[in-house]
């Protein structure tokens, strides 16, 4: 057991959080003349260490997950969901969304060919939920920072809210507020040619430079917030402000998240440095979900193809949901640090 547990830490400590890097780097900039005591020589050793690797991480990361995604393309998932029903076809959406893009404006595209499938709305909304609040990225960049119990408990409370969400949705019955371009869009059923193995890898080393090109600079951005938050804002003024007993802090911070644009990998550096300073757990899981789930970039492209009463109540649902699991999380965050 003891044995089980080393190496767990070593996979989480060394090979997801790079801890090796770290010291690496910290001595070659001390050889520098930098003093990592100060402000500044903090920041610049954050930043460059979290930004190598979250890059390094993602490369990897998008690679195997798109090696994987391209024995899902649309026309094979929209036939897989297409033959469940229920809670078994939004918990199976859910999962396939975790296969599937990194960000909600890459989501909604898939979201809109699904629902002219034809396939059912709270289906295709789970789908929506899912897709860029819970990867396998996700999952392996959480544990390198917040440990497996935070990073399982994440994704878990991600899957339940989509499920949750998609099927209240569904019980709503708001087909009608589906714009009619959608709806009346005929589907085409192309069969999908079988790839090899060498063309899964090109496809995959494809994604690689196209995902990172596209997300690098929200990643920049991000780790540079969470390296000035980190070594310039002062403990006790993120303590009081988004501690987990500060009532106010999980929906604060689910409504900051909101007017963002960013994936999840350009989010968690900043999440770290707050969790790091003593905001809450629930606090952070907040942050990070109105982000993900919510941007305001993504609402705008999905007002394209819902009317705004079903809009307003998908935010709701999500907005309401991410709040819950902030409470909670801030509630019981003992049981997981």
């Amino acid at each position: 057991m003891i044995l089980i547990e080393n190496i767990g830490m070593f996979i989480q400590d060394q090979i997801l959080g790079m801890k090796w890097l770290n010291i690496l780097l910290g001595e070659f900039l001390e050889k520098l003349g930098l003093d990592l005591t100060t402000r500044f020589g903090g920041s610049l050793k954050f930043f460059i260490y979290d930004t190598i690797k979250i890059f390094i991480l993602l490369s990897v990361l998008i690679f195997m997950i798109s090696y994987i995604q391209s024995y899902f393309p649309p026309e094979r998932t929209k036939k897989i969901l297409g033959r469940f029903h229920g809670l078994w076809a939004n918990t199976l959406s859910a999962l396939l969304g975790t296969v599937t893009p990194f960000c909600s404006c890459s989501s909604i595209p898939l979201f809109m060919g699904f629902t002219s499938a034809g396939l059912p709305l709270g289906v295709t909304f789970s789908f929506l939920i899912s897709s860029p609040l819970v990867d396998i990225g996700s999952l392996v960049l959480l544990t390198s920072i917040f440990g497996v119990k935070i990073a399982f408990a994440y994704v878990i409370v991600g899957l339940v809210l989509a499920v949750a969400g998609g099927s209240l949705i569904e019980k709503l019955s708001l087909e009608k507020y589906v714009e009619s371009f959608i709806k009346n869009a005929s589907a085409i059923d192309i069969d999908v040619p079988e790839l090899r193995r060498k063309d899964r890898i090109i496809y995959a080393k494809e994604q690689v430079f196209e995902t990172v090109r596209k997300v690098a600079p929200y990643i920049f951005v991000g780790v540079a917030i969470g390296a000035l938050i980190h070594n310039y804002i002062p403990e006790a003024f993120i303590e009081n402000i988004l501690g987990a007993d500060k009532w106010y802090s999980v929906p604060l911070a689910a409504f900051v998240g909101v007017p963002m644009y960013a994936d999840i990998f350009g989010t968690i550096p900043i999440a770290e440095s707050l969790f790091i300073k003593g905001a809450g757990l629930g606090t952070v899981l907040s942050f990070m979900m109105g982000v993900t789930a919510l941007s305001l970039p993504s609402m705008i492209m999905l007002k394209k193809a819902v009317k705004p009463k079903l809009l307003a109540i998908f935010i709701t649902i999500v907005t309401v949901g991410i709040i819950i699991i902030g409470y909670l999380f801030n509630l019981l965050g003992f049981l997981f640090i």
